[in-house]
């Protein structure tokens, strides 16, 4: 098994997979869920015997089958399933939130290594990334600085990421109907209906559905470039929102009414629809960082 985290996410995605089956079916195969999973059958391995262990499957025979459908104590909480990268990117993003984060604000790696219990080393590489859109710049003392945001950077990074996007949601739209990612779809859709029944005490909580849903939709694209580009959207575009609260409750709520009609359009793998459902939303997120620009900590000067 290559981490812990590995293990925990397949072993999340496996409760997706088995969530609809009745009671007493026979699970996939070793075989067949490293395929569906995207893991080694070691982990495979290990999956299943935490499922036994947890009393959702016992053995009858040669085969595994599920003894009682999943809930959602089952599931490791999503923090225990980043990767190293995810969690600083997690932490960096909340950190941000804290204070009064404007342009020319030193950060220091060392200080937030220490905060985010993690090494110097990824601190740096996450930085990096920002770096080469000068978002950030790197001091002759090793100590970084942030630049800002300006309106011609909000207008040129939103053309790109809508080309990306679409062109990831219509990779989406052609996974296999068995691929992890309709689990990983349904599971948020569930969320955002979950969120919308609470909106009025839990509309905050947004910002994470927002960030799980195009992460798992530029994930689909397999480039790695436009994966890599969506460190700088998170960035930017998936929490900029919070610094403005004006309206930010009814401004969440159309989010997720917007969400749930993009993911209905990823499910009925409709290029017409897809595109249009993308591009509804995205203008919305667009005219949000636009105003936000002027109000919030990325405002330049």
């Amino acid at each position: 098994m290559k981490s812990n985290t590995v293990y925990k996410r397949a072993y999340n995605r496996c409760l997706e997979l088995i969530a609809d089956r009745a009671v007493a079916t026979v699970l996939p195969s070793e075989a067949d869920l490293a395929r569906r999973l995207d893991v080694s059958r070691t982990t495979v391995r290990a999956v299943l015997r935490a499922l036994t262990d947890a009393g959702l499957a016992e053995a009858v025979g040669p085969h595994r089958v599920l003894a009682r459908r999943p809930e959602a104590s089952d599931r490791f909480p999503e923090p225990q399933t980043e990767s190293v990268g995810a969690a600083v990117e997690r932490q960096f993003m909340e950190w941000t939130l804290q204070g009064d984060f404007r342009a020319g604000q030193s950060i220091n790696c060392a200080e937030l290594a220490r905060k985010f219990a993690t090494s110097t080393t990824a601190i740096r590489e996450y930085l990096t990334h920002f770096q080469h859109f000068g978002l950030v710049e790197r001091r002759p003392n090793s100590s970084w600085v942030f630049k800002g945001v300006t309106t011609d950077f909000a207008a040129e990074i939103y053309e790109i990421r809508e080309m990306f996007e679409i062109r990831s949601a219509h990779r989406f739209a052609e996974l296999a109907p068995d691929h992890p990612a309709w689990g990983e779809l349904a599971a948020i859709e569930e969320a955002h209906r979950l969120l919308l029944d609470h909106i009025d005490i839990r509309y905050r909580e947004f910002s994470r559905l927002d960030e799980r849903l195009h992460r798992l939709i530029h994930e689909a694209s397999r480039n790695r470039f436009i994966q890599n580009f969506h460190d700088v959207i998170s960035m930017i575009f998936h929490y900029h929102y919070q610094w403005n609260k004006a309206d930010e409750r009814e401004r969440n709520t159309a989010a997720v009414h917007e969400h749930l009609a993009y993911i209905a359009a990823l499910r009925s793998c409709d290029r017409a629809a897809i595109d249009a459902a993308c591009r509804a939303h995205l203008k919305t997120a667009r005219a949000t960082l636009l105003r936000s620009i002027d109000a919030g900590p990325f405002k330049t000067g």
